[in-house]
């Protein structure tokens, strides 16, 4: 299984977002993972959209967390960003294109360890991966100040 470029470059703009605990731009994100800004353009649209982040344009503008990072499911937070999350092309009924399909068993496996990935990712929110914040605050070259890393930790 593997998550497309956008869900991981969404999931980790929310993570910096979380950290940095003060609006933060696009430019800053980009240069911190050392990503396109056109690209994270479209994903804080779609976080937007989502109603995960709220931005604020102009002078003084930039975006933060429009939740909580507890409320933040991550099996609800990767199912809105994939919503068409098939390991195989047999997973989607009108895509079946396989002339094994009827009698195969793979298809099965591959749903039953598809719903043990989310089940984990089920177990876990934004806030749970957000509990080295000071780690990530230094590897993301954020300055907080004590107050908001008491918030986190």
């Amino acid at each position: 299984m593997q998550l497309t470029q956008f869900t991981d470059y969404s999931l980790r703009a929310l993570i910096f977002i979380a950290v940095k605990q003060d609006t933060c731009t696009i430019p800053e994100i980009a240069q911190a993972y050392g990503i396109s800004q056109h690209h994270l353009t479209k994903i804080i649209h779609n976080l937007s959209k989502l109603g995960i982040i709220k931005t604020t344009r102009g002078r003084g503008g930039g975006m933060s967390l429009a939740v909580d990072p507890q409320s933040l499911n991550l099996k609800t937070l990767v199912l809105q960003l994939e919503p068409h999350f098939d390991i195989v092309p047999c997973f989607n009924v009108k895509k079946q294109n396989c002339c094994i399909a009827p009698s195969c068993k793979l298809k099965h496996v591959l749903h039953e360890a598809q719903q043990a990935f989310f089940k984990v990712l089920e177990q876990v929110t934004l806030a749970d991966v957000l509990k080295n914040s000071q780690g990530l605050q230094r590897l993301l070259g954020i300055e907080s100040s004590s107050l908001s890393l008491k918030k986190l930790d």
